[in-house]
Formats: C-alpha cells, sequence, structure tokens
C-alpha cells in the first residue's frame, strides 16, 4: 500500500479484518475507539491537578487558548460553549504571539499534547511576562509544564493514558476536558463529572458501532467514509459547535487520507461556498465512476451537513433551502444530525462518528492513517531553516 497519488478506494477493504490490522500499524482506529477512556482519565487528571482553584480569584477579563492543530481545537469548543451563554470572551491564538490587548486580567490556557510545541511555548512564555494567568495542559516534565510552575497555576498532565505515542491528532479528548472544566470552574458553562461520563457513555456505544468488525451496512463510520470517497466533500456546521465538528472532521480527512476538504459554518457559509455549486465540480454523471482512476473523473461535489439540534431558526430555513439547492444541481447530500440534550454529548456524536470515518476513508485507498510525510518533512525544513 504506497498511498500515493491516484490510490483508488476500494470499499471491500473496510470490511476485510486482516486488511483493517495490517493497514493500520499505528492502531488510530485502537486510539479512536480510546476516547471514552481518555475523558476519564483526563477528567481525573484535571481534577487532581487543582484546577478548580482557578475559580478563586474571579472570572478572568477574557481566556485566551493558545494551541495549534488539534490543540487548537479546545478552544474552538470552548469558544462555542461560551459564546452565546457566557459573559466572557473566548479566544484562540494558533500562532507565536498574544493579542495585544491581553494581560494581567486575562487567562491564558496553553494546550500541547507534547508540552513543547514552538507556538504555544512562546504564547505561553508571553504570558508569564504580561502576568496573565496560566493554565497548562500537556505532557507532563516539558518546557510547557515549567512555565506553569513558574506562573503559579495548574498544569495538566495528559496523554499518557491514550498509549498513542507521537499521534497528538488521537489524542483530541484528554486536551479538551481540561479547559472545559477549567470554565466550569469559572461558573462559565455547566460541565462536571455527570456531563463527562455521559460524554464518555456515548464515545463508547459509537465505539462499539463503528468498531472495524462491524460490516459496512451497519456501520455508520464506514459508511460515512464510502460517502466521502470519491467526493470533494463541502462540509456545514449549522451551530458554533456542529461548525468545530466540520473543522475536525476537513483536518483529519487532510491528516489520515491526504484528503482535502471545505468547512464552513451556517449561515455564513450560505453567502459565499453556495455558489460552488454552480462551479466546474458541481453535478453528477449518473453514470460517472465515482472511484475513476483518471485525475478529476467522477469526483464531484458532495455536501455534509453536520447538524445540532440548537440551530436558530432562520438557520434552519437556509440548511432546507440550501439543501433544494444542491439537490436541483445534482450536488448529493448527507446529513447527520447530533444526538444529546448537552452540548458536549452532541459534539461527541459528531467527532466521534467522523473520526471513524475520517480513518476508514484512508483505508479505503490503501493509506496508512497514521502517515504524515509531508508533515513531517515540512517540519523538518523549517528547522533547517532556523539553524
Amino acid at each position: 500500500m504506497t498511498g500515493a497519488g491516484g490510490a483508488r478506494f476500494e470499499p471491500d477493504r473496510l470490511d476485510d479484518q486482516a486488511y483493517l490490522v495490517e493497514g493500520d500499524p499505528s492502531g488510530i482506529l485502537r486510539s479512536v475507539a480510546s476516547s471514552a477512556a481518555q475523558v476519564r482519565a483526563a477528567y481525573r487528571s484535571a481534577v487532581e491537578s487543582g484546577l478548580a482553584r482557578i475559580g478563586g480569584d474571579g472570572r478572568p477579563r477574557a481566556i485566551v487558548v493558545a494551541g495549534v492543530g488539534v490543540s487548537a481545537l479546545a478552544g474552538d469548543v470552548l469558544e462555542a460553549l461560551c459564546r452565546y451563554g457566557a459573559p466572557v470572551p473566548v479566544v484562540t491564538v494558533r500562532g507565536h504571539r498574544l493579542p495585544g490587548w491581553t494581560g494581567a486580567a486575562d487567562l491564558v490556557i496553553a494546550v500541547s499534547r507534547s508540552g513543547g510545541t514552538e507556538e504555544t511555548v512562546a504564547v505561553a512564555a508571553e504570558a508569564v511576562r504580561r502576568g496573565c494567568a496560566l493554565v497548562g495542559v500537556g505532557a507532563p516534565d516539558s518546557p510547557l509544564s515549567a512555565l506553569v510552575a513558574r506562573a503559579g497555576g495548574p498544569y495538566v498532565p495528559v496523554g499518557g493514558a491514550t498509549g498513542v505515542a507521537g499521534q497528538p491528532k488521537a489524542t483530541l479528548w484528554s486536551l479538551l476536558v481540561p479547559p472545559i472544566l477549567a470554565a466550569a470552574a469559572l461558573g462559565l458553562v455547566p460541565a462536571g463529572e455527570s456531563e463527562f461520563e455521559s460524554v464518555a457513555k456515548r464515545l463508547e456505544d459509537l465505539a462499539h458501532r463503528c468498531r472495524p468488525s462491524s460490516e459496512s451496512f451497519i456501520n455508520p463510520g464506514k459508511t460515512l467514509a464510502m460517502e466521502l470517497a470519491g467526493t470533494l466533500p463541502v462540509i456545514w456546521g449549522t451551530s458554533p459547535l456542529a461548525a468545530v465538528a466540520a473543522r475536525r472532521l476537513a483536518d483529519r480527512l487532510s491528516e489520515d487520507a491526504g484528503y482535502p476538504a471545505i468547512w464552513g459554518e451556517l449561515p455564513e457559509a450560505t453567502h459565499n461556498q453556495i455558489v460552488t455549486f454552480d462551479g466546474p465540480l458541481a453535478g453528477r454523471d449518473v453514470f460517472a465512476d465515482p472511484f475513476a482512476d483518471e485525475p478529476g473523473e467522477g469526483v464531484r461535489l458532495r455536501l455534509f451537513l453536520l447538524r445540532d439540534v440548537e440551530e436558530h431558526p432562520q438557520v434552519t430555513r437556509s440548511r432546507a433551502a440550501a439543501v433544494r439547492l444542491a439537490e436541483d444541481r445534482g450536488v448529493p447530500v448527507s446529513e447527520i444530525l447530533a444526538e444529546g440534550v448537552h452540548p458536549l454529548d452532541r459534539l461527541a456524536a459528531l467527532v466521534g462518528l467522523c473520526d471513524y470515518a475520517s480513518a476508514y476513508l484512508a483505508l479505503g485507498y490503501g493509506m496508512d492513517p497514521a502517515s504524515a510525510t509531508a508533515a513531517t518533512e515540512l517540519r523538518a525544513r523549517i528547522s533547517g531553516i532556523s539553524q
């Protein structure tokens, strides 16, 4: 299996148990199945670290979550949870510098699974210099943990329980739980042990339904992978939280399968991305092979709607109109409805399913979902330039 350009998606691979083991040597599917364990382990670690004490000094003026890649999603999730009901703004920084307004009245939450991510460590160091309150999430005995100790803030060690060394994309839930608990300690979001246990149980249920031994016709992860194959996915979330799941799916498709995707949030996406339905990749020849080898042949847009029950009424109308417009133009539509009452439950329902689908898509194309050759080469080149 080379995973080279021009690879052909073969659905039969997804029900070949021997192939799924051989094609996933790093155990990405097993790591996705460990999501419930990650939730429970991260919750215990956060409680034991004394994270609850950050509420003792009152609410900060603002919260800045620093991270890149999967770590930055912690900020996106926290912002989505706080956007409409909390009196404190949440900003995510995906770079080397804090916003100019950040100061001693603000809380910085630095998230890095390795504890050594260059951008995140730089932001944490700047937070220390500015006198910000600082919370850290990441590997123990790391540059980040040392900075947080200097600032006198709580540090939540995570990552060791997952057994997925070197695969931060597979440890999303380890990195999500502590920042949310920090916000809960500040009285900004309702999230405690019962809510996270509910999330863990939902992820366990998904792990059962999406397990490799479950055949494609009843396995929602494999079904979604087959709908993604041979398309250029346009992925829209119908709420701030569903938009985080849309971004997560687009990121995982790139990381696992080298697969491009477009993501957006309604209603914004209906003001710009909707125009792609009139573009050269819209429409479908019903006789075309969706897995054709020729570049561009059979590759067409497909709309994936990640739906949340907490849609604004106007978003509901926009979504329904967009679906009709897509169908009128021959653009296939897949709709995935988030299940659950608590927002974190619904996030787990969407993200958990999408993580399985992305891994299965890579395997269907004969690719190792843990392979990241281009990313590794880029880091090496950057390191060479900086020396």
